[in-house]
């Protein structure tokens, strides 16, 4: 490039110096980090698979960006060597030396294709040129813009790539681990609602395999707007662009799984516990008949001893009850689980009930023995009092008393009676009381005092 003049200023040969060693360093750094894109695990997946939706759209534009940043590459590095032989030819160069040094590192002295640099002036709507010109600043600033584009794409698809296929096919695994299980358990598609959530996990997450391997900028979620060509990102031309991954589906999926596992593993639970639980609501329904029994016996009694008295009847034993038995031990012996965990359930609590019932029957029919052993209580009670109050030996008490215990006594007992003569020997011993209680009252003496005056 002998005497071309320099449309900007002349630099001085300490300036020619550090600008050729500072595009050095950018060069250096260029090719490391092009060696390292080349050998990006997501890159080799991006030209091997047979893409789809967001990332064939994105891929179709930054897939051109490599071979067109090798070739913008060694335009730079045949533009700095050519610099850096200026330098060489002399220890301290002149004017003319240091003119040509400046327009090779300042100037627009790079000639590249116009076609490869599509963010140039025809995007602003100029004619397309068939070679350009630019200066080294511009041209790394392009390949950094580039470079920031195909980096942006390849460690995108390589983040989901990384982080969801692996999981998903555990997953899968782990869904068809459920499935076995619910088979074992009659869970079938159609049969169960559980067997037909296993069916629509599965159809899910084939899809979701399916898209993640042709689609995952699908899946990706950028931190900010993803790079376009002709823009400069912020951060550094080089740092991998900042996002994450959204396993949204595959967490719902994981969830719903989970939720599926734990009902089968109920209904495991049951085919376990049958046997036991069934045999526990035969003893309750045994309890209940025997209480059923006592009451049966009870009211016969009732209806010796006590007069006039409605006594309730006692109901018989749950036949029906006994019939769902049976059908819950034929559903076991078939291993049909489903029909029998709703089935037992209502058999548990029907046979507490029965049990409660047959208890209650029994209260009710013995109401009337209750009444009466309460009220002989009271009595002996009373007689107790009439000799505290030293009037055991009165006519009238003894006559009260007689009468109220030969009605308790007697059989059948007539309780409305009894209870009134309990009541009216209870009221011959009130005036007794009331005197006792009247001189005991003028006999006490207080902390020592003097009684009278």
């Amino acid at each position: 490039m002998d005497g071309v003049a320099s449309a900007g200023p002349v630099l001085s040969r300490e300036e020619v110096d550090r600008a050729l060693a500072r595009l050095g360093a950018e060069r250096d750094a260029v090719e490391s980090a092009l060696l390292a894109l080349q050998d990006h695990p997501g890159l080799r997946l991006l030209d091997g698979a047979e893409l789809t939706g967001r990332t064939q759209e994105r891929w179709a534009v930054a897939g051109q960006g490599l071979p067109l940043l090798w070739a913008l590459f060694d335009r730079y590095s045949e533009a700095l060597a050519s610099a850096r032989a200026v330098r060489a030819r002399k220890a301290k160069p002149g004017g003319p030396e240091l003119a040509e040094l400046s327009e090779l590192l300042t100037g627009d002295a790079v000639t590249v294709p116009g076609g490869a640099l599509p963010d140039g002036a025809q995007l602003l709507g100029a004619p397309a040129k068939l070679v350009e010109r630019i200066s080294l600043d511009a041209l790394m600033a392009r390949m950094n813009s580039w470079y920031a584009t195909v980096l942006e794409v390849v460690s995108a698809a390589d983040a989901v790539w990384s982080a969801l296929p692996a999981r998903i096919d555990l997953l899968l695994a782990e869904l068809q681990r459920v499935q076995t299980l619910a088979a074992s358990l009659g869970v079938h598609i159609g049969s169960h609602p559980l067997g037909d959530d296993l069916a629509g996990l599965a159809a899910d997450l084939t899809q979701l395999r399916a898209e993640v391997r042709s689609d995952p900028l699908a899946l990706w979620r950028p931190a900010r707007v993803p790079a376009q060509r002709g823009t400069v990102p912020e951060g550094g031309a080089f740092a991998c662009p900042s996002g994450m991954v959204d396993t949204e589906r595959f967490d719902r999926a994981g969830r719903a799984l989970d939720g599926v596992r734990l009902e089968l593993e109920d209904l495991l639970r049951l085919r376990d516990d049958a046997e036991e639980r069934l045999q526990g609501v035969g003893d309750l329904l045994q309890r209940a008949d025997a209480t059923l029994a006592e009451a049966r016996r009870a009211r016969g009694e009732v209806l010796a001893k006590i007069a006039a008295s409605d006594v309730p009847a006692v109901p018989g034993p749950a036949s029906a009850l006994r019939e769902r038995i049976v059908t819950a031990l034929e559903l076991r012996q078939n291993g049909q689980w489903i029909r029998l965990a709703t089935l037992l359930d209502a058999l548990e609590d029907a046979a507490a009930k029965e049990l409660a019932r047959a208890r209650q029957s029994l209260t009710e029919v013995t109401q009337p023995l209750a009444v009466r052993a309460e009220l002989r209580g009271r009595l002996d009670a009373y007689k107790a009092m009439a000799a505290r109050l030293r009037v055991a030996e009165d006519p009238e008490v003894i006559e009260r008393y007689e009468k109220a215990r030969w009605l308790l006594w007697s059989a059948p007992c007539d309780l409305r009676a009894a209870a009134a003569a309990v009541a009216r020997f209870q009221q011959s011993l009130r005036p007794a009381h009331a005197e006792t209680a009247h001189e005991e009252a003028g006999r006490a003496p207080v902390d020592g005092q003097v009684q009278g005056g």
